[in-house]
């Protein structure tokens, strides 16, 4: 069966991220490594910016598709314990391989605008699916809260923009800190049960 060349683009452009200099990433050398001509690429993206979003996105669906595949056959899980599930999806897309990982690729570069990109794509993608768990957890009585939209959408900005590694240090016990008190402050602000949250120390 043929390949889908959109398929390519975003085949080649995860490659060139991971083995590349983002600034030697372009259009011309996506259609290159892709086996397509440059009218190809422009056909399905409008620039260089346009395909990164679209593989960032891809990335983090990836992880959410992970994600339910997991849960699928656990109808008896906590919302609590999916909505940990669900970060230890994201984190393993995002950081598991840092020598070859696109995303961490990305957030070292100390372009503003690329971690702007990755910080939206994070928000669009994760935080309904946080909401809804939200929501279960409503329903369970394990989680309180009178807006799971507006915190589902603070609890993904905050855990993206922390660890975001271009913009803090990477010290272990810096790191470590850190996510302890994020984790104290989910659940206070969620009223979840002491402990709900210390995951959080192992994620990354």
């Amino acid at each position: 069966m043929k390949t889908d060349k959109k398929e390519l683009i975003f085949k080649a452009t995860e490659e060139l991220i991971s083995e590349a200099a983002y600034n030697d990433i372009t259009v011309d050398a996506i259609a290159k490594k892709a086996g397509i001509g440059k009218g190809s690429v422009y056909y399905y993206f409008k620039s260089k910016d346009e395909i990164i979003y679209a593989v960032v996105e891809r990335s983090y669906r990836r992880a959410i598709r992970d994600f339910f595949e997991n849960i699928h056959n656990r109808p008896e899980t906590s919302a609590l314990e999916k909505m940990k599930l669900l970060f230890y999806s994201i984190i393993k897309q995002d950081y598991s391989n840092n020598e070859k990982n696109m995303l961490h690729k990305l957030n070292l570069h100390e372009d503003p605008d690329i971690h702007h990109k990755i910080n939206v794509a994070a928000i669009q993608e994760i935080a309904p699916v946080v909401e809804q768990l939200m929501y279960e957890g409503i329903a369970e009585g394990t989680i309180h809260s009178e807006t799971p939209k507006e915190s589902a959408e603070v609890i993904v900005a905050v855990l993206t923009y922390f660890l975001d590694r271009s913009m803090y240090s990477e010290d272990p016990q810096v790191m470590l800190n850190r996510m302890k008190l994020i984790s104290e402050v989910m659940e206070t602000c969620l009223k979840a049960e002491k402990g709900s949250f210390d995951y959080l120390y192992k994620l990354n």
